[in-house]
């Protein structure tokens, strides 16, 4: 008597951080554990933003930032390059603080 073949399929949906961000802290924490896994990379950095920023109320993000839905989105997307005045506008509109420290 041979062993019975599960023929069942689980279904896994894709892993979006922004489904557990639910605090500036945790949107904190995760922006910085990506600037330092990436050593800073501006990518990197950009992506996380876009990923709080989706973790919340995009519309709302748009309206303090004064930017359009669809160009907030623009920006922070994978192929966005924004300019580091919005990265400041974005990163103050949720509720972060730019920090700079000796690298050494």
């Amino acid at each position: 008597m041979g062993a019975r073949i599960n023929t069942s399929r689980e279904r896994f949906t894709p892993y979006d951080a922004a489904d557990y961000l639910g605090s500036v802290a945790d949107a904190a924490a995760y922006l910085a554990a990506s600037a330092k896994e990436t050593g800073g990379e501006p990518g990197a950095v950009v992506h996380a933003l876009g990923t709080i920023a989706r973790s919340g109320n995009l519309s709302e993000l748009a309206r303090r930032t004064g930017m359009s839905r669809e160009g907030l989105y623009k920006a922070l997307s994978g192929d966005g390059n924004p300019s580091f005045a919005t990265i400041v506008k974005v990163a103050h509109a949720l509720g972060l603080r730019l920090h700079f420290e000796p690298a050494a």
